[in-house]
């Protein structure tokens, strides 16, 4: 049997689920309540399946509703990339790439390669942003951005990886501090001091509150930062201790009077990787900050810069 799909029924369905309400999820589509049932009704009837489970409650999604909308979501993200890229080109830019990455490598480790990168493809444009590793995972399944740097346990069987970097976290402590020359410490260890955090929609503040949570002990934040070159000066200061990445603490603690404390934890230790769909499917310019971000990880972009001027 034939199906027929259109965009008001991929965006009703997932207004739909989003809200958990066939009323809301017609207002948020704006169209009537009886012609979003008739919509759905007809839908179904084309797919030969229920989508949703109508209860007095509300609705919820069936199995297969489930797989619409996951479908609907990429289709519709798809399609304001397609929007928005097609404005970028009316504007004279010729790409657009979207990259979500952990705290640790858009702060440390991005900033020297997009330059390079930025400086070598004028006429394309890069929407960065921070995001946690599994919230990355997600978007770039769902297409919503084109490539991904996520650290530590986080799966990625159902992408293309390559490896990026290693790095850890570490407690940050002033000179002179209890735990200063301490070998290692347990994060639990650490939970009855005053904490210098990063701002709420850092993937590292997320990621501590995560970690606090599961020891059933909140982490006592007596005051947060915007980045890590202010929570170190905050510590140095004696607001409190602080976890930051190992590369980013190694630097300020040269110019500033903190030290550094190896954390036990297992999950300290983390494994950075390069996440996409597909390395053959990306555009040729997004396949290029992919082998720059190798090359600077490998300690080789200088070369093949040299590589790349002489060809």
């Amino acid at each position: 049997m034939p199906m027929h799909f259109d965009l008001v029924d991929l965006r009703l369905m997932s207004n739909i689920a989003e809200a958990n309400s066939m009323t809301r999820g017609a207002e948020l589509s704006f169209i009537s309540l009886p012609a979003a049932s008739t919509r759905i009704k007809n839908l179904e009837d084309s797919i030969g399946t229920k989508l949703l489970y109508r209860t007095s409650q509300g609705v919820t999604l069936t199995p297969p509703g489930q797989a619409f909308v996951t479908h609907a979501r990429m289709v519709l993200s798809q399609i304001e990339h397609l929007r928005g890229d097609m404005q970028e080109y009316v504007r004279g830019i010729k790409g657009h790439l979207r990259v979500y990455a952990n705290t640790t490598s858009l702060s440390e480790f991005l900033p020297p390669v997009l330059r390079r990168f930025l400086g070598r493809n004028p006429d394309v444009n890069v929407d960065l942003r921070e995001r946690l590793s599994h919230d990355i995972v997600r978007a770039v399944t769902e297409g919503q951005t084109d490539i991904g740097i996520v650290a530590g346990l986080v799966r990625t069987e159902n992408l293309e990886t390559l490896p990026y970097r290693k790095d850890r976290l570490v407690l940050v402590v002033p000179k002179g501090h209890a735990l200063d020359g301490e070998m290692q410490i347990n994060f639990a260890d650490t939970l009855d001091m005053d904490y210098v955090g990063l701002h709420e929609s850092s993937a590292i503040h997320a990621f501590l509150r995560q970690a606090s949570e599961q020891l059933h002990k909140p982490i006592k934040l007596r005051i947060q930062v915007g980045n890590f070159e202010t929570s170190c000066r905050m510590i140095e200061s004696g607001v409190g201790i602080g976890v930051l990445p190992e590369s980013a603490a190694s630097r300020h603690a040269q110019a500033m009077d903190i030290s550094i404390v190896p954390l036990a934890d297992v999950w300290s230790i983390r494994d950075m990787k390069i996440c996409m769909r597909s390395m053959e499917a990306l555009p040729s310019f997004a396949k290029d900050l992919v082998e720059m971000l190798v090359a600077d990880a490998n300690g080789t972009l200088d070369q093949s810069e040299t590589t790349r001027t002489a060809e």
